[in-house]
C-alpha cells in the first residue's frame, strides 16, 4: 500500500533533518567493505530527496559527514570524499530538473580541494532554484557551530556593533550556519541508534524525533512516508498545554 495518500500535505514539516546511519553495518551484513555501504547509501539519498520534493517539503538537511568522521580510517574518509565528488557530478541534472537548491553547512574549508570545488560549483549552479532547499552537513559539528557563533558575536560586541543586552535567539540564529533555514520540525535517525550525535543541537530544540531500525541503504520513500505520518499524529505543544493548543 502506498502510504503517500495518508499524508496531510497541509501539515508537513517545514524542515526535515536526517542522520543517515547504518551504511557500514549494512555492508558488513553482506560481507562487503564499508565503502560498499556508503555507495549504496546514495540510492537512499536520491529516494528521500525525490520524496521530499514531491510532497512539498521546503527544507531537507542531511548529516553527510561530521567533524568526528575525520577520525575514521584514512581509506574510508578518502572513499567518502571521492563519493561526494562523483555524487555531486551525477546529481546536478536531477537537482536542476527538480528545481532544488543545494546548500552546505560545516567547516567546508576542511574538505579536500576537489570536493570543495565541486560542491561550490553545484551550489552556484542551483542557487536560483526554489522548489526545495537541500542542505548537506559536511565536516559539521553542532558544538563547533555554536562556538563559531559565539566568537562571531563576541567580535561584534567588542567592536560595539552589537550590545550584549540585545543578544537574543534571533541574533544567535543570524550567526549560525543555518541562518536562512527554519528550525527543524522532524529529525529522523536510521539504523536503530537513538542519539543526536552533535547534529543541529540548537535547531532541534522543539523537533519531533523519529528513530527507525532500518539501515540507511534500505531507507525508501515508504519509510519516509511512515516517519511523516507518525510526525503528523503527534501533538506539538512548544511548552504549552494541550488545551492551549486546541
Amino acid at each position: 500500500m502506498d502510504l503517500k495518500s495518508e499524508i496531510n500535505t497541509s501539515k508537513l514539516p517545514k524542515h526535515l533533518a536526517i542522520i543517515m546511519d547504518g551504511n557500514g553495518r549494512w555492508a558488513k551484513q553482506k560481507g562487503m567493505m564499508r565503502a560498499f555501504g556508503h555507495e549504496n547509501g546514495t540510492k537512499a539519498v536520491r529516494q528521500v530527496v525525490e520524496g521530499c520534493a514531491e510532497l512539498g517539503i521546503e527544507n531537507l538537511t542531511l548529516y553527510a559527514f561530521s567533524t568526528e568522521n575525520w577520525n575514521r580510517p584514512k581509506l574510508e574518509v578518502q572513499t567518502l570524499m571521492k563519493l561526494l565528488v562523483s555524487s555531486l557530478k551525477k546529481e546536478i541534472k536531477t537537482l536542476q530538473d527538480n528545481n532544488i537548491k543545494l546548500m552546505a553547512i560545516g567547516c567546508l574549508n576542511e574538505l579536500p580541494a576537489k570536493a570543495h570545488k565541486e560542491l561550490l560549483e553545484v551550489m552556484e549552479k542551483t542557487k536560483n532554484n526554489s522548489r526545495m532547499v537541500l542542505t548537506l552537513a559536511l565536516s559539521y559539528g553542532s558544538r563547533e557551530e555554536i562556538i563559531n557563533t559565539l566568537k562571531k558575536i563576541s567580535i561584534k560586541v567588542k567592536n560595539n556593533i552589537i550590545s550584549p543586552e540585545n543578544i537574543d535567539e534571533s541574533v544567535i540564529n543570524e550567526h549560525l550556519y543555518t541562518q536562512n533555514l527554519h528550525d527543524v520540525d522532524l529529525l529522523i535517525r536510521t539504523s536503530g541508534e537513538q542519539r543526536i550525535s552533535n547534529f543541529l543541537l540548537w535547531q532541534i530544540a522543539y523537533a519531533e524525533l523519529y528513530f527507525t531500525n532500518v539501515l540507511w541503504p534500505d531507507f525508501t520513500k515508504q519509510h519516509l512516508y511512515e516517519a511523516i505520518i507518525e510526525y503528523q499524529k503527534r501533538e506539538r505543544r512548544f511548552g504549552k498545554t494541550s488545551e492551549q493548543i486546541n
